[in-house]
């Protein structure tokens, strides 16, 4: 089936900002919310797909990979939306306390923050020509959050620990009844953590992360071409409560080369041969991406001929062999002639 535009369904532009995003989402949360709409189906499917297109939009990293390669680019990354309501409200429970003012209802009550995996990253690289025809082997640096050196994540101080919120009693959350609903409500002492941390640690403030530089190997395949995108996993940002690191993702943008055009996994150039090459024929060296070889010109050959080095192209990236290399020749015609010269090809005319 196919996926509707986020964009369309929040109702907004793609240069909204984030808080237009929040607005139109809260908007739709609170005409669709199934507390509000008991059994209707059609309520239900529009706030799950408002869930996910506001997922997506108001993260950096995954509105960046949609807009420039829609749902199937957030496929790739591994991104499925939401399985159901409870993926939605633990993801925006916050988003529903602002809009209702609790929330899970009926017996939906959110306890403390589960895992969640970090953030990916984007990293965009340029590269040669004959370095995505043949692949390399380099390193990149980053600058991202990471698991807190001092604290290993806890946010405590050395030598310290978190302990039970006095307020909440480590669910994270408080519980409140009014009339026919039970409200639970994010804890406003521990922040739904559920953990309180009386001594912080001085390197993070209680963050449990900072930020890291660090250099990673990156190998990149023979065959690559702009827009081809690398997955390095786990190389992300460091997740919530103890949960896993994001992944980071590459981006390619290959150079133009001075002489090749690439055509998919073949190459294509053009080189000038004599008018007397063209007439009589020859031999002429020709450049490829790993050294020369010599081509025929048969007799008579005219501008805009090509000729085809079998296998001299790109290697394919998924599988064995290579693309070919194409040769296009076209007749220079000399500008500068000498009086000898113009006389030959006076008398060439003649006996034409």
């Amino acid at each position: 089936m196919t996926k509707k535009d986020y964009y369309q369904i929040l109702g907004v532009g793609k240069t909204a900002s984030d808080e237009e995003l929040k607005k139109s989402y809260r908007k739709i949360a609170m005409q669709c919310h199934p507390d509000r709409n008991p059994g209707d189906k059609e309520a239900e499917e529009k706030f799950k797909e408002a869930a996910e297109a506001y997922e997506v939009l108001s993260d950096r990293q995954k509105r960046e990979i949609y807009d420039q390669y829609g749902h199937a680019g957030l496929s790739n990354t591994g991104f499925q939306g939401f399985s159901g309501f409870d993926d939605v409200f633990s993801n925006f429970g916050d988003i529903f306390e602002d809009v209702f003012g609790f929330g899970r209802t009926r017996g939906r009550g959110r306890t403390r923050q589960a895992a969640r995996t970090g953030a990916d990253l984007r990293y965009d690289l340029k590269i040669s020509f004959l370095d995505a025809a043949f692949g390399l082997t380099t390193t990149i640096d980053l600058e991202k959050l990471n698991t807190c050196h001092g604290c290993q994540g806890t946010g405590a101080a050395p030598g310290t620990s978190s302990s039970n919120c006095p307020t909440c009693h480590g669910r994270g959350q408080v519980i409140q009844s009014s009339g026919f609903f039970t409200i639970s409500s994010t804890c406003p002492h521990c922040h739904g953590q559920g953990k309180f941390i009386t001594k912080p640690c001085p390197t993070c403030r209680g963050a449990g992360k900072e930020q890291q530089r660090k250099t990673v190997e990156l190998k990149i395949p023979a065959g690559v071409e702009t827009g081809s995108r690398l997955r390095l996993r786990g190389e992300g940002e460091a997740g919530e409560q103890g949960g896993p690191c994001g992944d980071l993702y590459v981006f390619l943008q290959v150079e133009k080369h001075d002489f090749f055009v690439r055509s998919e996994d073949d190459i294509i150039c053009r080189i000038p041969i004599s008018f007397v090459q063209a007439s009589l024929g020859g031999t002429v060296i020709v450049p490829t991406l790993e050294e020369s070889e010599k081509i025929k010109i048969p007799r008579g050959t005219q501008t805009g001929r090509t000729f085809r080095l079998k296998g001299k192209g790109i290697p394919h990236l998924q599988g064995y062999g290579r693309g070919d290399q194409i040769i296009e020749v076209f007749v220079q015609i000399p500008t500068a002639l000498t009086r000898k010269q113009e006389e030959l090809l006076r008398e060439f005319e003649k006996l034409g």
